[in-house]
């Protein structure tokens, strides 16, 4: 079963400025976020992985006359958080995804301190079937 882990981080908290973190704070970060990438490839667990751009950097985008892109700024000005990154893991157990999530919610913030960031666990649908 496929498992999208969802980084959330709070808008306007210092822990979640990175980087405005001390240098070897956001070293540690890093090196810990690939540490976690290597270990879920090596066992053959992850699709895919990103970190995101900040919501500034966030556009909406609609189909508008002839199809052609009409762009503006959000998604959500007014939320309390944000995305900033996910994993895609094929694991044979929710409670597997679940160990994830929190071994990710555990990444070291300023001090090393635990950030124990939300991490939200969705499944990721299967196509239909093809006769439908």
């Amino acid at each position: 079963m496929k498992y999208m882990l969802m980084m959330n981080a709070p808008r306007g908290q210092e822990d979640w400025q990175v980087t405005s973190w001390p240098p070897e704070d956001f070293k540690a970060h890093i090196e810990f976020m690939k540490r976690l990438h290597e270990e879920l490839s090596d066992a053959g667990e992850l699709v895919g992985a990103e970190g995101l751009a900040g919501p500034a950097q966030a556009r909406v985008v609609r189909a508008g006359k002839n199809g052609a892109p009409e762009v503006t700024d959000g998604p959500f000005a007014e939320s309390k958080e944000f995305l900033a990154g996910y994993w895609i893991v094929d694991v044979d157990t929710p409670q597997r995804a679940y160990e994830i999530a929190a071994q990710a919610s555990a990444a070291p913030g300023p001090g090393g301190q635990p950030l124990n960031m939300p991490i939200e666990v969705r499944e990721v649908m299967s196509a239909p079937p093809v006769d439908m």
